[in-house]
C-alpha cells in the first residue's frame, strides 16, 4: 500500500478570503454559493449579493464559511432589531425583510418537492403569516455560571458553538419572558447551585401564565429555597424543579397556581398542559393553521377520522366539533393522558386517544384499525414514512392533511404517496411558526386519484 504524502493538500487555506455571488438560502438560512465546482454555505448573506467569505470548514464538494465582507446588497437586506443577532443562533433571518423570509420558505418547500419528492402541488397556498415579534411562548434557555467574571449567562447558545450567547433580551420571547433573562442572571448567581443549573425550560399559557423549569442537579439548601421563592413571588411566575430525567420535573413555588392552559375560541376549547409538554410556541399562528388545516379537511359529520401524531388533542378537538368520530394517536402517554383531559373538560364523547409508536407502523396494524374516511397526520421532524408506506388497497383514506415541520420529511413522503400509493397533491404552503428563523412548518393536502 502506497503511503501518504506528508505534503499539504491543495485544500484551501481557513486564512483565504474569496468572493462570491448568493444565489439561494439553504434549510438552515444560509446562503449557497458555487465555486470551482463545490457548494459554498455562508452565513449572514442573502441572494443576489457579492460578498467576501472566509471558510472554516472544507470538505471534498463543499464548504461552510463566514461572511467577510458584503460588497454589494440585497434591496431585501434590512437592519436586525436583535442587538444579539449574529451571536445568538436562535435567529438567522432577522437581516432579510419579512415579507422576504416567507417568500424563501415557500421557494424552500416548493424545491424540496420537487428536488426530493419529484411531485408539484397543483396549487400553492398563500403563506400564513402571525405576529412577527414577541411571539415565542416556548423556550429552552441554557444557563453557564462562568467562574472567572463571576456572573451567569443565561440566553440560547452561540451560532454554530455550545457556548451560552451575552445576552439580556430576547425580541422574539413573549416581552414579559424577555424581561426575565437579566433578573434570572442575578439569581442564579446567588444560588449554591450556581454551577448545577445548566438549563431554563419556559412556557407561557393564557392570562400571561408564566411557568419556568430550572433544571437543578443537586439539593437546593434553605437559602436557595428563599431566593427561589422571593423570585416567583417579585416576578409573578411559577417555579418547577427539574432534577434528573423528565419524570423528576415537579412544582416548586407556588404549589397552588394557575395552570397553563391555550384556547381555540373559534372551537370554543381550551386546552390544558403542563410546562414540559408539546405544544405549539406560536399560539396567534397554531390558531390560523388549524383553521386552515379545518378548511382543508373538510370534516363531516358521517365520517370517521383518523388525527395521527395528536399530541395534547390540538387538531383532533377541532375535527370532533364538526361531530366526526375521531381517533387521535400518539407515542407518547403523558400527552393521551392530557388529550382525554382536554376532551373530558371541553365536553366532547366523539374523540378517542391511544398511544402507538407510529414509527413502527406496519399494514396489519394499520388495518387493525378500521377504516377511516380521512387523515391527519402532524409528525416530528422524523416524518411519517413508516405509517405512509403502511397504506393499502384495504385502508387509504380518501384525503390527507399533512402537517410538517421539516419540507425534506413531507418531500420524501409525498413522493411515497403520490408515485406508490395513488395519491394527488392538490394543494400545499408555508406556515410562519417561527419568523426570523429558517424554520420551515408547512401543510400539504393529498386526495386518492380515481
Amino acid at each position: 500500500m502506497a503511503r501518504r504524502s506528508r505534503h499539504r493538500s491543495s485544500t484551501p487555506q481557513l486564512s483565504e478570503i474569496k468572493h462570491a455571488i448568493i444565489e439561494s438560502l439553504d434549510q438552515e438560512g444560509r446562503g449557497v454559493a458555487h465555486l470551482e465546482g463545490k457548494a459554498i454555505f455562508i452565513d449572514g448573506v442573502l441572494p443576489r449579493e457579492t460578498v467576501t467569505y472566509q471558510s472554516h470548514q472544507v470538505k471534498a464538494s463543499y464548504e461552510v464559511a463566514n461572511v467577510v465582507q458584503v460588497l454589494k446588497q440585497s434591496n431585501q437586506r434590512v437592519t436586525p432589531k436583535c442587538p444579539h443577532f449574529g451571536l445568538c443562533g436562535g435567529c438567522k433571518l432577522q437581516h432579510l425583510d419579512f415579507s422576504a423570509q416567507v417568500a424563501a420558505k415557500q421557494r424552500l418547500l416548493e424545491n424540496d418537492l420537487w428536488h426530493i419528492g419529484k411531485v408539484k402541488a397543483e396549487n400553492m397556498l398563500p403563506p400564513l403569516y402571525g405576529p412577527t415579534w414577541g411571539y415565542r411562548h416556548k423556550a429552552r434557555l441554557s444557563v453557564k455560571y462562568v467562574a472567572k467574571k463571576q456572573r451567569v449567562l443565561v440566553g440560547f447558545n452561540e451560532k454554530g458553538t455550545n457556548f451560552v450567547a451575552d445576552m439580556n433580551s430576547c425580541e422574539v420571547l413573549v416581552p414579559e419572558v424577555s424581561a426575565l433573562i437579566e433578573p434570572l442572571q442575578h439569581l442564579i448567581l446567588q444560588l449554591s447551585l450556581k454551577d448545577k443549573t445548566p438549563q431554563i425550560e419556559l412556557a407561557v399559557g393564557e392570562g400571561r401564565v408564566i411557568v419556568l423549569i430550572l433544571r437543578i442537579l443537586d439539593a437546593l439548601n434553605l437559602e436557595d429555597d428563599a431566593l427561589l421563592k422571593s423570585f416567583a413571588n417579585n416576578h409573578q411566575v411559577q417555579v418547577w424543579t427539574q432534577s434528573k430525567g423528565p419524570d423528576t420535573i415537579k412544582p416548586f413555588y407556588p404549589l397552588l397556581a394557575p395552570q397553563l392552559q391555550y384556547r381555540l375560541p373559534e372551537f370554543n376549547l381550551v386546552y390544558p398542559f403542563k410546562p414540559n409538554e408539546f405544544t405549539q410556541v406560536n399560539p396567534q399562528i397554531n390558531q390560523v393553521m388549524i383553521r386552515r388545516a379545518m378548511q382543508l379537511l373538510q370534516p363531516q359529520v358521517s365520517e370517521k377520522i383518523a388525527d395521527f401524531f395528536c399530541g395534547i388533542g390540538n387538531f383532533t378537538l377541532p375535527i370532533a366539533r364538526s361531530g366526526a368520530q375521531v381517533l387521535g394517536l400518539e407515542g407518547l402517554a403523558n400527552l393521551v393522558e392530557r388529550a382525554n383531559e382536554g376532551a373530558q373538560l371541553n365536553n366532547i364523547s366523539n374523540a378517542q386517544f391511544s398511544v402507538s409508536d407510529l414509527f413502527k407502523m406496519t399494514s396489519a396494524s394499520l388495518s387493525g384499525l378500521g377504516y377511516f374516511d380521512k387523515w391527519l397526520i402532524d409528525p416530528p421532524r422524523d416524518g411519517a414514512f413508516e405509517l405512509i408506506k403502511s397504506l393499502d388497497s384495504s385502508n387509504k383514506p380518501k384525503r390527507i392533511v399533512y402537517v410538517s415541520c421539516n419540507p425534506a420529511t413531507l418531500a420524501r413522503d409525498a413522493g411515497v404517496l403520490i408515485h406508490e400509493k395513488g395519491y394527488i397533491l392538490k394543494a400545499a404552503g408555508v406556515v410562519n411558526m417561527f419568523p426570523h428563523t429558517a424554520h420551515v412548518e408547512s401543510i400539504a393536502l393529498f386526495e386518492l386519484g380515481t
